[in-house]
């Protein structure tokens, strides 16, 4: 019967224990990245929670029966902490804003001047929106796009010939630019159903395409002017580590039947970044 050599057994023992030191390496290394990518996913909860809060508790001060506590709504930022978040909320009155669905032609053509647009562009555009919500198959007199303009230009859509639904539909407007819309954005609603927007909360950029003056610095310490009870609330939270976290919403105040309901969220979105 043939035996092993010491030396042969000794190295295969070794070789043994290295490759359980190898399987045990990677074990660790998996549960190290898996306890990582955990941690991280906790964090980036922990700040969208904390950006979250600051929509409800901007909600709860703009439904304060104190004028004296309640937030304006003109864009200006609120900071508080958080449990371990610093939190930075600012409300904006949609009524403020210009809607897409009762604009005129004048005021959009104003907006997209104001927004640096040469007036024979901005002419159109403000036209096209106009067909796009429009019934009729009618280009408007001072330029527009309908159907047969959209499938000229390789689009594979139309003219909607509905009202807007969201901000967001202005994109398939003939004429829009990515860099035009998210320059346009902001100021833009389809909530308000106002022909003008109120130039008691509205922007610098929306009062000039309405043509009135800058109103004079508001008083901080001034009690808010009631508002519409339709407001965009953005909330962005940021931990000590540097996770953020944002949350950006249109919420109308009130009731809606639901037991219990302060408000009725028109559009969410949240989202949490490294």
């Amino acid at each position: 019967m043939s035996r092993i050599p010491r030396g042969a057994a000794l190295l295969l023992v070794m070789w043994l224990i290295l490759l359980l030191s190898g399987l045990v390496a990677g074990y660790a290394v998996a549960a190290r990245i898996e306890s990582m990518q955990g941690n991280g996913l906790a964090r980036g909860i922990a700040a969208r929670e904390a950006a979250r809060a600051g929509v409800e508790y901007a909600a709860a001060r703009m439904l304060d029966p104190d004028p004296a506590r309640r937030w304006a709504a003109d864009g200006r930022d609120y900071r508080f902490p958080f449990d371990a978040a610093q939190v930075v909320v600012s409300v904006r009155d949609e009524a403020g804003k210009i809607d897409l669905n009762a604009a005129s032609h004048d005021l959009l053509l104003g907006f997209f001047v104001a927004l640096g647009e040469k007036r024979d562009l901005a002419n159109r555009l403000a036209g096209a929106i106009m067909d796009w919500r429009d019934q009729d198959s009618l280009t408007q007199p001072a330029g527009g796009a309908e159907d047969d303009d959209y499938a000229a230009a390789g689009l594979a859509w139309g003219a909607k010939d509905a009202p807007f639904e969201t901000v967001a539909e202005l994109e398939q407007v003939m004429g829009m630019r990515p860099a035009l819309f998210a320059s346009a954005a902001p100021y833009l609603t389809v909530f308000s159903g106002n022909a003008m927007p109120d130039p008691n909360s509205a922007d610098g950029i929306v009062l000039q395409a309405m043509g009135v003056d800058r109103p004079r610095p508001v008083d901080p310490d001034a009690v808010p002017l009631a508002g519409s009870g339709t407001y965009s609330i953005d909330s962005r939270a940021r931990l000590a580590d540097g996770r953020r976290a944002h949350v950006s919403v249109i919420l109308r105040l009130g009731g809606n039947g639901l037991p219990g309901s302060a408000y009725t969220p028109l559009r969410w979105q949240d989202g949490a970044t490294p």
